[in-house]
């Protein structure tokens, strides 16, 4: 069976119609591109192949989120990286439509998302129409509670992919039908998000309560998914009323609302963290870490970023990928890695910022700032530099398992065979070096300008897949991020009584890198705790697109990087010292004496003029009039 996709024009909404030719003739169909309902919407055979074709849809939307991180200050994204394979899918537009991305340049570059994310709307919207349908002929108590699990399963897909809407535009149309003409929608208004999250919710409410403690497939959703969502819309709704969205127009901030969000959001992480038996994977236990420049035995935080950890408990909520032959991959290794692994291509690349934000697993605070210095004379000697490897010594263990820096080593792969160690040197790409008496080819790469790789995401072996044919399953929501949302609602809404636990959560995520527990100075007070929160959440979830959506809810663009009319701005170093040169329609400062106006849009996104021009009632944001 196929899957056939109708192009509605405003929205480019997929209406899945399923169809076989040889199921055609037999049932004498007068529409041969279609199945009709009467046919199709029979069995919960029928209802859950029409569940697992919008997952599979939906998931694109979702499979690359690191790339939002290049709006942020810790990641570079250097180019456009979809590959035709994904561009024939509904989803697979979804980060179509941007060169390179950094922190003033990312509203227009997403546009096919928003287009993208209507698709997964509708398609979510036409398995919880039919199995409505469906349910309200059963009788068998058992097969209604199926049915019940998959309309719980849609309604959770469509929350997920409405709150990406809401988090990048703000008010969006709100559809919760089957549309199945474009005259439905083509004038349709945007509804205001303080209608649109209580529907959220409701949703979730009724996922909740009818999906399983624990998912029968992997990759399906459960209980404790639907709970770790609505507490994330709940949190980020708490922010938008606590700290003001003056970007969307209408919006006004209630600090009541915030309060109570931050309380509902608090609840909804507790369960998810007490009452179904969750851990983070291998127990949150940090494993080993070798010496600085071997790379034998890697910490458990690396691990946790291959199929290795597939089905893991701390996997909340996460989209399944298929691997060698299933059209289904994940990008990842072509991606993160360089041209010494697959002939990858390192799209995208740690930033020298990241690199001072790791702490020293002695003291359990920050080291000293690292100096880029060019890699001549004592330099490679000397104390806090960044060219000198025995700077990155005794850092939390995340470090090792996320970058590389000079003399680190990565295995080798080519036609899925392994080639032996590489070690990476800044701009060395793939030249003969000696190191201890043995001979190496170094890491080449000519996707970093930063003197940084990634470790995160890239296998270090061989088992026949080639740069684009992973099966990692991409996490949407992990269970350490569950707990340091936790530790932030309670912290925003003075919960007292759960302080401590609050302080343990974080504790927990620290350990992994083999961090001491938290000082009592850094939880004295709600500034000094959301700071380890925010440094938390900057070090565990690197790459994995939070950061620009973090500092967007928190109003803290400014702070992150410069105020309005600074001169200068900030400007990109590597570890050499040098100013980053700017390439591929990239620039080597950011905020550059720029106005106002310029930072409202980093907060909003703008509505698409495309749809606008094909539906005149849609309003757009106020920056971008």
């Amino acid at each position: 069976m196929k899957q056939l996709i109708k192009k509605i024009s405003f929205f480019l909404i997929g209406i899945p119609a399923l169809f076989n030719s040889c199921m055609d003739d037999l049932l004498n169909q007068p529409d041969h591109n279609k199945l009709s309902d009467y046919y199709f919407w029979t069995t919960t055979a029928d209802a859950e192949y029409a569940l697992n074709g919008t997952a599979g849809d939906i998931r694109y939307l979702f499979n690359r989120d690191y790339y939002f991180d290049g709006l942020g200050e810790f990641l570079r994204v250097r180019g456009n990286t979809l590959t035709a394979n994904s561009a024939t899918l509904q989803g697979g537009l979804a980060y179509r439509g941007f060169y390179s991305l950094y922190p003033t340049n990312g509203s227009s570059s997403f546009d096919k998302m928003y287009e993208s994310c209507f698709g997964g709307i509708n398609r979510a919207n036409y398995v919880i129409d039919g199995v409505e349908k469906m349910l309200e002929k059963e009788s068998a108590p058992d097969i209604r509670s199926q049915l019940e699990s998959i309309i719980g399963e849609a309604k959770l897909l469509r929350s997920l992919v409405y709150f990406r809407l809401i988090s990048m535009w703000g008010d969006v149309p709100y559809i919760d039908q089957r549309i199945y003409a474009d005259e439905e929608v083509a004038y349709i208004k945007r509804t205001p998000i303080a209608e649109i999250v209580p529907k959220l919710i409701e949703d979730l409410t009724y996922a909740f309560d009818k999906l399983p403690v624990k998912a029968t497939v992997s990759g399906r959703m459960s209980k404790p998914a639907a709970l770790a969502l609505r507490g994330k819309i709940q949190l980020y709704w708490a922010c938008w009323n606590n700290f003001g969205w003056p970007e969307l127009d209408g919006f006004t901030p209630d600090k009541e609302k915030a309060l109570a969000a931050y309380r509902a959001a608090a609840s909804d992480f507790r369960h998810v963290i007490d009452d179904y038996g969750l851990n983070l994977f291998r127990g949150g236990e940090p494993g080993e870490c070798d010496e600085l420049g071997k790379a034998e035995k890697l910490p458990n935080y690396y691990y946790l970023f291959l199929p290795t950890a597939n089905g893991d408990s701390e996997f909340v909520l996460s989209f399944n990928f298929g691997g060698v032959g299933t059209a289904q991959s994940d990008e990842l290794m072509r991606d993160f890695a360089g041209r010494s692994v697959e002939y990858s291509q390192c799209w995208v690349s740690p930033r020298f910022a990241i690199a001072d934000r790791y702490q020293s697993i002695t003291t359990g605070d920050f080291c000293d700032p690292l100096v880029g210095l060019p890699p001549n004379g004592t330099n490679r000697e000397k104390p806090n530099s960044a060219v000198n490897p025995e700077s990155y010594a005794n850092r939390d263990y995340r470090m090792k398992s996320t970058i590389l820096w000079d003399y680190e080593m990565c295995m080798g792969i080519t036609a899925q065979e392994e080639t032996g160690y590489v070690p990476y040197i800044y701009n060395s790409w793939g030249i003969p070096v000696t190191i201890g008496g043995v001979n190496y080819t170094t890491y080449d790469t000519d996707g970093s300008n930063s003197g940084y790789v990634f470790r995160k995401f890239v296998r270090n072996y061989s088992n026949g897949q080639a740069r684009s044919q992973g099966d990692f399953n991409w996490p949407v929501i992990r269970l350490a991020d569950v707990y340091l949302m936790y530790a932030e609602a309670v912290n925003a809404a003075n919960l007292a009584e759960q302080k401590d636990y609050a302080v343990e959560m974080v504790n927990r995520v620290r350990h992994r890198g083999n961090l001491p527990a938290l000082t009592a100075d850094k939880t004295a007070t709600p500034e000094a705790f959301f700071a380890a929160i925010e440094q938390e959440r900057i070090v565990e979830l690197v790459g994995e697109g939070q950061r620009s959506f973090d500092i967007r809810r928190w109003r803290a663009i400014e702070k992150t990087f410069v105020p309005p009319f600074t001169a200068g701005g900030i400007t990109l170093y590597n570890t050499w010292g040098s100013v980053v040169a700017a390439g591929l329609g990239e620039v080597s400062k950011w905020f550059d004496y720029l106005d106002e106006r310029a930072y409202e849009r980093c907060y909003i996104f703008r509505i698409p003029p495309a749809e606008r021009d094909r539906n005149s009632n849609l309003t757009q944001n106020k920056p971008f009039l």
